[in-house]
């Protein structure tokens, strides 16, 4: 994992989970992560991301997802296919970040913050949380469907020229 201030030289997915590998239908439930809809599984559509990502191995990727602050990075990163763990290089929250503070964030201030402080140059977010990015950051925007996230063909488009941008 990168260190709280150390460069990234790397171009960066920044990755929400909820929303975007599955649906945004997650709930914590006893200690055990629970997705509440029918007929679809936790992370079914993290094997879209690895085929998309396989031509760049350069892309990395940083958890902006709120499963690192509620189970811990570790955990987190390790519910991904192997294909993209190998990618992960941190995540947006830290233990050190006051949770009230962080909480009170946007998404877009949380991976703002982040690619400020690791000086990170190409770097692209997909998520199904669009509020407060203003207009001049939407290029660095994936938006995704809460209910379809990656399974959406639009997302999945767009996300597929997004990569080819951020990778030349």
């Amino acid at each position: 994992m990168a260190g709280l201030h150390d460069q990234i030289d790397s171009p960066v997915l920044y990755l929400d989970f909820d929303g975007v590998l599955h649906p945004d239908a997650v709930y914590r439930v006893h200690g055990e992560i629970i997705l509440k809809y029918d007929g679809i599984g936790l992370f079914e559509w993290a094997p879209l991301l690895v085929e998309l990502l396989a031509p760049y191995p350069d892309i990395r990727i940083v958890l902006s997802t709120s499963w690192v602050r509620v189970i811990s990075y570790d955990k987190a990163r390790a519910r991904l296919p192997p294909e993209l763990i190998e990618r992960v290089i941190g995540a947006t929250w830290h233990s050190s970040m006051n949770v009230y503070w962080w909480h009170g964030l946007t998404r877009y201030q949380q991976v703002s913050l982040h690619a400020r402080r690791h000086k990170v140059q190409q770097w692209l977010a997909i998520d199904d949380d669009a509020t407060g990015w203003p207009d001049e950051a939407l290029r660095h925007l994936v938006p995704t469907d809460s209910m379809l996230g990656l399974a959406a063909t639009d997302s999945l488009s767009q996300l597929r020229q997004r990569l080819l941008e951020l990778a030349s």
